[in-house]
């Protein structure tokens, strides 16, 4: 209470407007019950059934203000409507509406595309591999991909069905992707009355709530990302849910510590928990909530009236919900996934080798000491890349010999026999120590572990060189092959590691004797001619966390029977969740790459630019926003921002601007919205990651929730039909540019003239020219499309064998280099006629026939009878290339999809 006054700052976080006493000279000591009526009125706001702003002055005498019979009339209404059961109030039956709409407006044609869809790839992926329960590495946390997973497991998800990549056909392999895309689209609707009764419960008119929540729900960009296999529905879900849940506990600070306080205290915690544990932007809400708590605590250490107990209550209350409870759901989350995912898959190589050993990878116990002639393997200690490895393939630059590199993944080529410095090995044991200069032969390619004067293939700094393999199977090697060993940690519970190479205990250095320079290895990865494995380098004035290596298995067949043999020990929950969590954070940071459609912050707020989803049969998705929300959302934060900094400048100059209570009310409710945007879009400035226009979504959230505030702060003061007016003509608009946008949003056909009036700006890159001119183009493509259809079903197996076989014929016969000839190819056919039975054969030669570019996915393979109309006929030699093409949202994900390629590479290369 300040000065007779209900102040919105009493214990305040986000405001809810109490009501200031409208007061004259003869109304200051005449209305005892004025607070006690206004605190009612803010009571009831948390029930939603708060009536319009007139209800700001239903608690006054009315004799006393002198109000009208229209103004009087108005709060008998009011009065009427505050005491309508909950089940026949306006907000409810006017949400209801709303939030049938949303399940129009989310749900429409949702089976379409019937194909993989951008980040589907990876997220519909993902949710394979939790069902095969193989272990693999993403950088978001876990809640988002297993609930993706458990709807794909409910409606029987094939696991080995992997998402691939973009245009990947969902129907035949009969994918469950309505069900999983129907979870997101189901979480976005859940948003549209949220955002309603967030606005509403901070105390704000019906109307700006309806406004709020129809702008969520005819919103583009937020619409198109919903209605996918993505993590971006359940993030903004959950975070939309934790700011209405402590809207609501705030509504509950004139009753601390009551059974409501605790129910909406907890609530809060929980989607803080949720909203973590789906991506780490969700960090943004608790940081949010956080400074919010900080300014609640601080008001109430000023309070008098609370006592140092009841503060300290309060504290640890809020310690417990807002710390303690976010924090455990997080673990949860992480617990669940490692119990899905026992098994050993293609993410082990991101982990160290006793997270590995969790995964069913076993490791001998190796002796202690390390003697000259043990065969090794070696780890790097400064990076996930592995092991120090060669294979016998050259580098395609500079000294052209042997490659060496680090490789995530057991194998033989990562072993290598530790030899004295003139390459002998000692007839009795020997072990090695600190100082000592040895050489590295790799035995299965007879080459030394080598550095010259080279420069390394992939970095440029004057500071590497190039390490490589060199030798031959009898040559006595030379200087450059020599390396020192350098102990420069060892294990506490083993101090001889530190003056004697010792297996797992000690962490060494290798320095080139000749050029003083350390073995190194960073994140930087070969072309494909090296398999994309990691680049080792002999680095001068190295960072000396990346120079470190230590010695993982070590077998010598001299080694006694009774050596003190060491092994890795098995990390349990916690130590797998603080290593799973710091490669996370590694390796989202070391996304830098650069991505045909990412972006960076500075032009989110003005919506310069989208992103491709998808595009087949002139037809595409593309995620933009909806401009005339988007633009109005950024211009009231620009307009919150500048009326701020213009009262405080008044207030300096000795201005008193209250507005009858207002400027309080709108500060604190409008500046928490406008704080929950600031923490949700400025740190992105400080990533150097790729980033995305999705990124901005969650902000997006709260800036339309800001324009309602601002909204009712313009219109406050109209007559309540005006305003009714006002927010339909504002809401058509936001409908109208919907419409007008959504053959982006959900694929629809669309024709080039109505492509281009739509580009408000240039930098919007989806592409028009692939639009046909008229719609009864569409309409021509899908009557020839089903004639071509009714053709070839009318031809039969038979008749497609026997024309494919007599073209294999005729061309084995006219190909000079051809080996096989005639009868070999007809060999052939019989034999898989014989084998395949017909319909299988005709498959199989179509395969062969067509050229080896075409995807296995391509209807002429998958489709025999359409493969007929598709061979080459005679001058028809041009390739046929896609309308779009598209590149992975996340490139070290897409690494970790293709390990298992690798690893067969490398299979075949041995």
């Amino acid at each position: 209470m300040r000065n007779g006054t209900s102040s919105a700052v009493d214990q305040t976080g986000i405001p809810v407007y109490r009501g200031t006493h409208l007061r004259t000279s003869s109304l200051n000591d005449k209305n005892p019950s004025q607070e006690h009526a206004n605190d009612h009125h803010h009571n009831n706001s948390s029930n939603g059934t708060n009536d319009d702003d007139t209800n700001d002055i239903k608690g006054f005498n009315k004799k006393n203000l002198n109000l009208d019979e229209n103004t009087s009339g108005h709060i008998a209404k009011s009065n009427i409507r505050r005491n309508t059961p909950w089940y026949q109030s306006r907000d409810l039956q006017t949400i209801t509406a709303i939030t049938a709409l949303a399940l129009v407006v989310r749900l429409w044609a949702i089976g379409y595309p019937t194909s993989v869809v951008f980040d589907e790839v990876h997220f519909g992926g993902f949710a394979s591999k939790y069902i095969r329960g193989g272990f693999f590495m993403d950088v978001h946390p876990p809640l988002a991909k297993m609930l993706i997973a458990l709807t794909g497991w409910i409606f029987g998800l094939d696991p080995s069905f992997m998402f691939k990549e973009i245009g990947l056909d969902y129907i035949e392999p009969q994918v469950p992707y309505v069900p999983m895309r129907l979870m997101g689209a189901l979480m976005g609707v859940a948003v549209v009355p949220i955002a309603f009764y967030t606005v509403r419960n901070s105390g704000h008119s019906y109307h700006a709530s309806v406004l709020a929540a129809l702008l969520v729900l005819f919103e583009n960009s937020i619409t198109a990302q919903s209605r996918l296999i993505l993590l971006d529905s359940p993030l903004i879900l959950f975070t939309a849910f934790t700011a209405l849940a402590w809207t609501n506990f705030h509504n509950q600070r004139s009753n601390p510590f009551s059974e409501k306080w605790f129910v909406w205290l907890c609530l809060t915690g929980v989607g803080l928990g949720l909203a973590g544990s789906c991506k780490w932007v969700g960090l943004f809400i608790i940081a949010t909530i956080g400074c919010s708590t900080i300014k609640q605590l601080w008001d109430l250490l000023g309070d008098l009236r609370v006592t140092p107990r009841a503060w300290i209550n309060h504290f640890i209350a809020r310690a417990v919900f807002l710390i303690a409870l976010p924090i455990a759901i997080y673990m949860l989350m992480f617990e669940v996934h490692f119990l899905l995912l026992a098994k050993s898959g293609d993410g082990d190589g991101f982990m160290s080798a006793p997270f590995q050993m969790t995964l069913g990878h076993s490791l001998q116990d190796s002796p202690l000491n390390v003697a000259y002639g043990a065969r090794v393997t070696i780890r790097h200690q400064g990076t996930q890349g592995g092991y120090l490895h060669s294979h016998p393939s050259n580098y395609e630059t500079g000294s052209k010999q042997q490659q060496i590199t680090l490789y995530p993944h057991k194998d033989s080529n990562n072993e290598w026999i530790i030899q004295k410095r003139d390459g002998s090995v000692p007839e009795s044991l020997e072990y090695v120590a600190h100082g000592d200069i040895v050489r590295l032969f790799h035995s299965s390619t007879d080459k030394n572990l080598h550095s010259h004067d080279h420069k390394p293939p992939m970095t440029e700094d004057e500071n590497h060189f190039e390490v490589s393999g060199y030798g031959y199977k009898g040559f006595p090697g030379d200087a450059n092959d020599e390396w020192r060993v350098e102990i420069v940690e060892s294990d506490a519970s083993d101090p001889e590691g530190a003056t004697t190479l010792h297996t797992l205990r000690s962490k060494f250095k290798l320095v080139h004797a000749n050029m003083n320079c350390d073995l190194f290895s960073h994140s930087v990865k070969l072309p494909k001619w090296g398999f994309e494995q990691q680049e080792v380098t002999c680095m001068r004035s190295a960072v000396q966390a990346k120079t470190i290596w230590m010695v993982e298995s070590n077998v010598h067949e001299s080694y006694p029977e009774n050596a003190t043999k060491v092994n890795y020990k098995k990390p349990g929950f916690l130590g797998k969740f603080i290593e799973l969590n710091k490669v996370m954070w590694s390796t989202n940071a070391g996304l830098v790459e650069s991505h045909p459609y990412d972006s960076r912050p500075s032009t989110w707020p003005l919506l310069r630019r989208g992103i491709s989803f998808w595009g087949k049969d002139q037809k595409h998705i593309y995620l933009i926003g909806n401009w005339f929300t988007w633009g109005f959302s950024t211009a009231s934060i620009v307009l919150y921002a500048v009326i701020r900094v213009l009262l405080l400048i008044r207030d300096k100059r000795g201005f008193k601007d209250d507005f009858s209570g207002l400027r309080e009310y709108y500060e604190l409710t409008g500046g928490f919205f406008f704080m929950a945007w600031t923490f949700h879009y400025l740190p992105f400035f400080l990533m150097e990651r790729q980033l995305f226009l999705h990124h901005y979504l969650p902000a997006l959230y709260f800036a339309i929730l800001l324009l309602s505030v601002t909204f009712d702060l313009g219109f406050r003061f109209i007559p309540s039909r005006a305003r009714v007016l006002t927010v339909i003509l504002f809401a058509s608009a936001a409908i109208y540019v919907f419409r007008m946008m959504s053959p982006l949003t959900y694929g629809f056909e669309w024709t080039r003239s109505q492509c281009e009036a739509t580009k408000m700006q240039k930098t919007w890159d989806f592409d028009c020219n692939q639009y046909p001119e008229t719609m009864d183009q569409y309409k021509a493509n899908a009557a020839v499309s089903a004639s071509t259809s009714s053709a070839v079903e009318a031809r039969s197996s038979e008749s497609i064998l026997s024309d494919l076989t007599e073209r294999i014929l005729a061309e084995s016969a006219e190909e000079p280099n051809n080996e096989e000839g005639e009868e070999v190819a007809a060999a052939k056919v019989v034999q898989g006629v014989d084998s395949l039975g017909t319909d299988t054969a005709v498959g199989q030669i179509v395969e062969n026939v067509i050229d080896t570019s075409t995807p296995l996915d391509d209807p002429r393979v998958t489709d025999p009878a359409l493969a007929v109309e598709h061979l080459p006929k005679e001058g028809d030699d041009e390739d046929v290339k896609p309308e779009f093409e598209f590149e992975y949202d996340d490139e070290e994900t897409r690494s970790n999809d293709d390990r298992e390629e690798h690893n067969e590479e490398e299979e075949k290369e041995n």
